[in-house]
């Protein structure tokens, strides 16, 4: 393949890839006009302001950053990590399934010592 075909081929398909982003969009906001008409007409049928919505989410944000009260029967803490990869940082608290990385590191023959995060 030339240069210039090749160089062809990419505008062609670059403005292929805009064309489809711009059909995504449109289908997108297509989608989302009925839902967005849903909540502004239940909205109304209930008294409920735009600045309400918006304290609501302000205090929805907020609780979830506090840690849950174990007595409360909420959602618990988030646990901190345990093991981190040394090559991409990603990172595993020891609970649940071995992330990929852990396990093809074992399969390998390392240890999961190798990846604890010294605290």
């Amino acid at each position: 393949m030339t240069l210039a075909t090749y160089a062809a081929q990419r505008r062609k398909l670059e403005k292929e890839i805009q064309r489809l982003q711009k059909q995504a969009a449109a289908l997108e906001k297509k989608q989302r006009a009925p839902v967005i008409n849903t909540i502004v007409r239940s909205m109304r049928e209930h008294d409920i302001t735009p600045e309400e919505i918006a304290n609501a989410f302000s205090r929805k944000s907020r609780s979830a950053s506090k840690p849950a009260n174990a007595n409360s029967g909420g959602a618990r803490a988030p646990v901190p990590p345990k093991f981190r990869n040394p090559e991409t940082g990603a990172t595993w608290s020891g609970r649940g399934k071995a992330p990929r990385w852990i396990t093809e590191a074992e399969e390998q023959g390392k240890s999961r010592d190798d990846f604890l995060i010294e605290r």
